[in-house]
């Protein structure tokens, strides 16, 4: 069953492209047709390549694994940030720091010296600074949250990155290409979609079509997450019931111990006490005969 429908992409506007005289190529697979020189896309091939996006998200989500939105575009990115932090995905929606992949250590040191001011004004170590001085380091401070708060608990690499519109954050695709991590893109017809691995056709500047996309393949990725959750527990029971026969074999051993003994004793007793019984009545009948 599909995750989506063709009517609520068409309310959602997903199916309006470029100008016709903007157009790439290589989208003439996903255009249906031309309207007032507007190409128009085939939202029936946006229902299929969402479905497929939704289900690689969903695979790498319940691995455990990372994934990056990322979009800049002014009309869209609040969005972005919101679906994105509804499942606590890290996200990118200010300017795209360049080697933030393939620098990606030099950004983590970025982010642990936010940390460590933090650190530093809790502890005090800043109360004998000057109002100047102060002012430096919240200016500082807030410009790195700007920036890169939302990627403050990524500490690897990310699994894939999720794009809106693959023109405008081209350094972002390129860097992925390079580090070979599969890049998810809402791709309109005036962009190559040869540069993403999973292409999703559909207007990538209106934020109600971002919105409709997001809110499947984000629904995709909660379910990956709860599987994984359900799939845990389930490991957890199976590994506690494993423990209760070993549990009971090691407090068993010495009630059969005791129990082996108490059966033992009473023939030990027998034994030692009939040479005893015995003997007095032979001395007896000795004496009768003498």
């Amino acid at each position: 069953m599909s995750r989506t429908n063709f009517e609520t992409l068409l309310e959602a506007g997903c199916h309006f492209g470029h100008l016709k005289r903007k157009w790439n190529p290589a989208m003439a697979p996903y255009i249906f047709m031309e309207r007032n020189g507007i190409h128009i896309i085939d939202l029936h091939k946006t229902v299929e390549k969402i479905d497929e996006a939704a289900e690689a998200l969903k695979s790498i989500s319940k691995s455990g694994r990372r994934i990056l939105f990322v979009a800049t575009k002014k009309q869209v990115k609040d969005v972005v940030a919101e679906k994105a932090a509804s499942v606590a995905m890290p996200y990118v929606t200010e300017r795209w720091p360049g080697g933030m992949l393939t620098n990606f250590q030099t950004i983590r040191k970025a982010v642990k010296k936010m940390a460590t001011i933090d650190k530093l004004t809790a502890d005090g170590t800043y109360s004998n600074l000057s109002k100047r001085e102060l002012l430096q380091i919240s200016r500082q401070r807030a410009k790195l949250e700007k920036n890169l708060g939302s990627i403050a608990d990524l500490n690897r690499l990310p699994a894939a990155l999720f794009v809106v519109d693959v023109m405008k954050e081209h350094i972002a695709v390129a860097e992925a290409q390079r580090l070979g991590i599969p890049v998810f893109g809402i791709v309109d017809t005036n962009s190559d979609p040869n540069t993403v691995d999973y292409i999703i056709p559909a207007n990538d500047d209106a934020a109600t079509s971002v919105e409709a996309i997001l809110n499947v393949c984000c629904a995709a990725i909660n379910e990956g997450v709860e599987e994984r959750k359900a799939e845990k527990a389930d490991e957890n029971a199976a590994a506690q019931q494993e423990d209760q026969p070993r549990k009971r074999q090691r407090t068993n051993r010495p009630r059969a111990e005791v129990a082996a003994a108490a059966e033992e004793a009473p023939a030990v007793a027998e034994e030692t006490a009939a040479p005893a019984v015995e003997a007095p009545a032979e001395e007896a009948h000795a004496e009768a005969a003498e």
